[in-house]
């Protein structure tokens, strides 16, 4: 696909779920503008992508305006976006997702070693210390606390089947990345911030509580290649706790047969040491995983357990449907 068309296909895709109007704007500038694509088409193609763009464009200082005030700004620019495009990368830390994700983990019984794989600043591996308001279909409201009472994160979520009762006994917590952030490091937080989408103020706020849960407690983040750094990381865990592995909209980002080489993987960690695998991946991501899916659904995420389509996600940890 080329760059025109990647434009095209992300402002398509921020209409249908109902994303950034912003963004979508951009994107169709972008997609009917071949001088801009040429410069986009200079840079590797991985480093193309919509979200990588506009998340380095604003770091720089992008004004939060309409495609045609952004253009001749962007071309100004360019240079210091082109630099800040080359030295990062889509690191989107939600810590939303945990709501979509606690209920799969609350049912794991006794101490989980939780392993994130693309874990940018480790924002998803404190489930058990943030608080969540989930709501049923009925409107009933249901609120779940840390052990050690509320949490200053409190995540609200929709939810459709059996509402957690208990927090995942996690003890013991490490990520992966190829490029850890640290929360506690400025750049690295204004780097998250530019992450989130423009009119989503209320991510923001999430995501900066969530920083200052992290910051009193850092996990460890190991950097390296998911495919290499982590059976070591699984042979660290602890021998009495459950490993989780778990990860979200990272697979995006791999080849088909690299995806295929992280599969055989965790099946091979599942028989040595019975590592429990949770993907949460767009729904065509994993093919496999798809198909498990009963018919009629149309997804956006899907939560699998060990390949098995467990609930229906959305991608910012607004709702889960419980299959």
């Amino acid at each position: 696909m080329d760059t025109a068309a990647i434009y095209a296909h992300f402002a398509e895709s921020q209409a249908l779920n109902g994303g950034s109007p912003i963004y979508q704007d951009w994107a169709r500038g972008v997609a009917a503008d071949p001088e801009v694509c040429a410069l986009l088409d200079g840079l590797p193609e991985p480093k193309r992508q919509p979200n990588l763009l506009f998340a380095a464009a604003r770091l720089v200082g992008a004004p939060s305006d309409g495609w045609a005030s952004v253009r001749p700004w962007l071309l100004a620019a360019w240079p210091d976006v082109e630099r800040t495009m080359r030295t990062h990368a889509t690191q989107t830390n939600e810590p939303r997702r945990c709501a979509t994700l606690l209920p799969t983990l609350a049912a794991i019984d006794g101490p989980i070693a939780l392993i994130e794989v693309g874990a940018s600043a480790g924002l998803c591996l404190y489930p058990d210390r943030y608080s969540y308001v989930y709501t049923a279909p009925d409107g009933a409201r249901t609120r779940l606390d840390p052990a050690g009472g509320p949490s200053e994160v409190l995540l609200p979520c929709a939810i459709e089947g059996p509402v957690p009762t208990r927090m995942p006994e996690i003890v013991w917590r490490a990520g992966l990345d190829l490029n850890p952030l640290d929360v506690r490091d400025p750049a690295d937080l204004a780097w998250l911030e530019a992450l989130v989408w423009p009119e989503h103020t209320d991510r923001i706020e999430t995501l900066r509580a969530a920083a200052r849960v992290v910051a009193a407690a850092p996990p460890r983040l190991v950097t390296g290649d998911l495919l290499e750094v982590l059976p070591d990381l699984v042979a660290d865990a602890p021998a009495d706790a459950t490993v989780v592995v778990l990860h979200s909209a990272v697979l995006v980002y791999l080849t088909a047969a690299d995806k295929a080489a992280f599969a055989a993987t965790m099946a091979d960690l599942r028989r040595a040491r019975g590592a429990v695998w949770l993907s949460n991946e767009g729904w065509t991501v994993l093919p496999d995983v798809a198909a498990r899916l009963p018919e009629g659904l149309s997804p956006q995420f899907i939560l699998a357990r060990d390949g098995e389509p467990v609930a229906l996600t959305d991608p910012h940890g607004r709702s889960v449907r419980l299959l």
